[in-house]
């Protein structure tokens, strides 16, 4: 059955009325006569069959029937406008609101920062820190770069990066106090960015699980846990791609070749009506690029990590080396 909608002329002009209390403000505005403005609320009304206004002078009033109408032809009329602004504006200007992993955006995306600027100078962009899946629906966020295991429904989704797990330590903290094997671990404190599940899986890779643990502190997120490995009070677990510059610039060092899977992986989600806006996918694009080049310098070496998943790898412990 078809919805029953009025004219669009005739709610134009009971809007822009409305907003200026005024059918003469409300002529200019549209650029017709007051004529033709009292003619469309006129017709209006008729077709509701209720009052919209009270007129007095040159001034009007919204009836309660009128109050009642407003918000909704006013929500109708700003959908329509901002649909038209995301259609019809420059694909590569705008502002562009990001809700990403903090540990990706503060050691991933941020020093990547540049590139982007570089490519799209008249881009503007809100970065948040966050992995809330209710930033998804979030009306005031465009995309979402976020860890999980991409069961999020409703939405347009895919698959950025995977990740593996390592132990990662200050270069002074294991010169002071060296791992030559995974039992030295025990003397040292864990760092935790999540519930301790990620460190149960690599110990158990490492056959380990019977390792003392004491000391150990729950940081809540792996930013804050590499942070706190950076600055030397514990060891942590590093992954492949917020790690590896850390590891490159001799911040970090990877006692153990050994890497395991993380539990998630990384996903580009964003609403599905999202998906199709061209500064969108332009940020979508550059993501997946700056990946892919990643990747190419990933032949590179970095000390400690070997870039393949072994179900039974060999537990070797890699010398320790001085801070430049």
């Amino acid at each position: 059955m078809a919805k029953r909608l009025p004219p669009l002329n005739p709610l134009r002009a009971f809007e822009a009325a409305a907003r200026h209390a005024s059918l003469t403000k409300a002529a200019g505005e549209l650029n017709v006569t007051h004529g033709a403005v009292s003619h469309q609320i006129k017709a209006l009304e008729q077709s509701l069959g209720v009052k919209l206004f009270e007129r007095s002078g040159q001034r009007v009033k919204l009836t309660p029937h009128g109050a009642e109408f407003l918000p909704a032809v006013s929500a109708a009329f700003d959908g329509i406008a901002a649909a038209t602004q995301r259609m019809t504006r420059p694909a590569s200007a705008g502002a562009l609101s990001v809700s990403c992993v903090p540990a990706l955006l503060l050691l991933w995306m941020t020093p990547r920062l540049g590139s982007f600027t570089a490519q799209y100078p008249d881009i503007q962009l809100t970065l948040i820190p966050s992995n809330d899946p209710k930033d998804i629906r979030a009306a005031d966020i465009d995309v979402c770069v976020h860890y999980g295991d991409g069961s999020w429904s409703d939405c347009w989704i895919r698959k950025w990066s995977g990740l593996e797990l390592f132990p990662v330590v200050s270069p002074t903290l294991i010169n002071n106090r060296p791992i030559r094997s995974v039992r030295d671990l025990a003397d040292h404190v864990f760092l935790h960015g999540d519930d301790g599940r990620e460190w149960h899986t690599w110990l158990a890779a490492a056959d380990a699980l019977d390792l003392e643990r004491g000391r150990r502190h729950r940081l809540g997120d792996a930013r804050m846990a590499t942070e706190a490995a950076v600055h030397g009070h514990g060891v942590a677990l590093g992954d492949s791609v917020t790690a590896r510059a850390l590891l490159a610039r001799g911040m970090l060092v990877a006692p153990f070749t050994l890497s395991v899977p993380a539990v998630d992986d990384f996903y580009v989600v964003c609403r599905n009506e999202m998906r199709s806006a061209p500064i969108v996918q332009l940020f979508i694009d550059w993501l997946f690029a700056e990946k892919e080049q990643d990747e190419a310098r990933a032949d590179a070496p970095v000390a400690g990590r070997v870039p393949s998943r072994r179900k039974r790898p060999s537990l070797k412990v890699i010398g320790a080396r001085t801070a430049s």
